[in-house]
């Protein structure tokens, strides 16, 4: 049903954990009905330095937002803004049809992870 590469993602995923002195946090999905995706950034000089992520879903949610991760650490923020549900979905593969919704976790609580950070800097 999932390819070696989600299972990897999934069993081993990438970059999970908390960002204690994070710049932005974003939060997408529902909490008390399935998958939820909280996502924390670091920022340095206008790219991302490290992401983090914390969720509560499937095999695919997990993979997908652990590829995020890694499709997002190292861009500028415009960059980061531009990854889409589509651009997970390539990175990781493969999925069953009514599994591919799950990649919109992680581009959704990217985005509103830079949303909340450009709103910090405007408050500073």
């Amino acid at each position: 049903m999932y390819t070696e590469k989600v299972i990897d993602h999934f069993l081993n995923p990438r970059n999970v954990g908390i960002i204690p002195d994070a710049d932005g946090i974003g939060q997408y999905g529902d909490p008390s009905c399935g998958d939820f995706l909280r996502v924390y950034i670091k920022v340095k000089d206008g790219r991302l330095v490290d992401v983090k992520f914390l969720i509560q879903g499937c095999p695919a949610a997990i993979a997908t937002s652990s590829i995020m991760t890694e499709l997002a650490i190292g861009k500028t923020i415009d960059e980061a803004l531009k990854i889409t549900d589509d651009d997970i979905l390539e990175a990781i593969g493969v999925l069953p049809e009514e599994k591919t919704h799950c990649s919109n976790l992680g581009a959704g609580a990217l985005h509103l992870a830079i949303e909340d950070y450009l709103e910090n800097r405007k408050d500073n």
